[in-house]
């Protein structure tokens, strides 16, 4: 089970299409910024939840679900 549920997640975004895309580049995000840490760059912003998920997808979900990420219909 998805936690937090789709339909919560629904509620926030505009529709199901803005959904799959603002996730998908938020974990995208996230991803990049676990990836760079060694780096010591700083290019992409860390996660904004605490999370005891270690999937960037569930990450970017809990974001949404939060309010952290704005969701429009240009996405």
């Amino acid at each position: 089970m998805i936690k937090p549920p789709i339909e919560e997640l629904l509620e926030k975004t505009p529709g199901r299409f803005a959904l799959v895309i603002a996730s998908a580049r938020r974990a995208k995000d996230i991803n990049s910024y676990f990836n760079q840490l060694g780096e010591g760059i700083g290019a992409y912003t860390p996660p904004q939840v605490q999370s005891l998920s270690r999937k960037p997808l569930t990450v970017s979900f809990e974001e949404i679900a939060a309010g952290k990420v704005e969701v429009s219909e240009k996405e």
